[in-house]
């Protein structure tokens, strides 16, 4: 008689054996990979966060990477003097702390050295240079086919799994408005996602389109490299102080919100920041009507924390410009008619999504914006084994949340599928 155990073993390999078969009958491509654990898009902190909680349970996982290394928004894409917005317990991704002899804001290479460590500790092997060109969920054999394309390698390689984590992040793909006139402009125009330093940009007028965390800081950048740069502010915006006495400023509010509707915390930071920054709007920094804690949970929009951008807009070694009419051959025109020579534009106009570009799926994820449609605490598990990490404009502290959430669920539906852990 054939022990249980040697019995529920054959079941499972007859199993996988079955749904290999049956995956092998419908791939298209030249390569075909039967994955027993999820597939996950992305290599960043979404990606590398739930990598981490799955391996904490036994579960395997494969990782893929369109890029090189991980994390490689962060690697490749930011500006030398970039530091993480908010304090970093606000900032770790699960089972994992910062070193303490870090700041209370790490920098750009510190959160790096962070996230390479974090890989290491949980043997985390991204397959890089595969781009995902398409994902689909095959009715057929009930699982998901996920086809790349290898930066150095002819043909596409097809992976198959029961579930799929889209962890490809809200700044996937850089956002370049299209402004008239822009062709005709013989300066320099880049995104900030080529920008690395004000150094290149010594004793030039500079406009910098966008007046986010990124548009301020790099406008102060250029300040400090003997540049004169100029932001262009279309929309209203909120500027925070960074921190209140003593306390950073996103930590205060969570302490608040603890406590207080967020209406009222609102109300208190705005109060706070008028006592501490003055009236930005005689700087031509207009508020919204809403408060930032609201308007950030209703539209996503972060207010600006101030790291002394505004000290340079008072003192005019920062000028603001209203909206851009257009642009001409040697610098831009503005909506209150307006013309001044510039010798470069620098593009902080954010980042999109790019999900809808190879997700073959309409009812979790939004064409529009390529975010999950349902609204935080929802946003990270749709039907049929797909998930979303790091997609609800919450941060970091979202994707920990998201990520935990994910491994969990992925175990629930493995034991309830009577498949066991099978680590690699």
């Amino acid at each position: 008689m054939i022990p249980p155990s040697i019995s529920f073993t054959i079941i499972i390999l007859v199993i996988l054996t079955v749904k290999v078969m049956k995956t092998a009958a419908v791939c298209k491509a030249e390569r075909c990979i039967w994955v027993p654990g999820p597939v996950i898009v992305g290599a960043g902190p979404s990606g590398l966060a739930v990598a981490a909680c799955l391996k904490e349970k036994g579960f395997p996982s494969v990782v893929l990477e369109r890029s090189h290394c991980i994390a490689s928004l962060w690697q490749l894409k930011t500006y030398d003097r970039l530091r993480l917005h908010l304090p970093k317990q606000y900032c770790e991704l699960p089972l994992m702390a910062f070193p303490s002899c870090f700041p209370t804001y790490p920098t750009k290479e510190q959160f790096v050295a962070y996230l390479q460590a974090y890989a290491g500790r949980f043997d985390i092997r991204p397959v890089f240079n595969h781009t995902v060109v398409s994902a689909e969920y095959d009715e057929r054999i009930g699982l998901w086919r996920v086809r790349t394309m290898a930066a150095a390698q002819d043909g596409g390689v097809e992976y198959v799994s029961r579930w799929l984590v889209v962890a490809t992040g809200e700044n996937a793909e850089a956002v370049v408005p299209a402004i008239d006139g822009m062709e005709d402009f013989t300066g320099t125009i880049m995104h900030t996602s080529l920008y690395k330093s004000g150094d290149m940009f010594e004793g030039k007028k500079v406009l910098v389109v966008g007046c986010g965390n990124s548009g301020m800081e790099v406008s102060l950048d250029l300040c400090n490299h003997k540049a004169s740069p100029y932001i262009v502010v279309r929309d209203s915006v909120h500027v925070l102080p960074r921190g209140i006495l003593g306390l950073s400023t996103f930590g205060l509010s969570m302490w608040l919100l603890k406590w207080l509707p967020m209406r009222t915390v609102d109300r208190i930071l705005l109060l706070a920041s008028r006592i501490m920054l003055g009236d930005t709007a005689r700087l031509s920094l207009r508020r919204p009507l809403l408060g930032p804690l609201e308007l950030k949970s209703l539209s996503g929009k972060t207010p600006v924390l101030d790291i002394g951008a505004l000290a340079k807009i008072k003192s005019g070694d920062i000028k603001v410009r209203p909206a851009i009419r257009r642009l001409m051959v040697h610098g831009a025109e503005f909506v209150d008619g307006r013309s001044e020579d510039f010798d470069a534009i620098i593009l902080a106009t954010g980042y999109k999504s790019n999900v809808p570009s190879w997700l073959k799926e309409r009812e979790f994820f939004s064409e529009k914006d390529g975010l999950p449609r349902k609204p935080f605490p929802s946003g990270w598990k749709a039907e049929q084994g797909l998930y979303a990490v790091g997609l609800t404009r919450r941060g970091l502290m979202g994707v920990s949340m998201d990520a935990r959430r994910i491994a969990h669920d992925i175990e629930q539906s493995w034991k309830a599928g009577a498949t066991q852990p099978m680590t690699t």
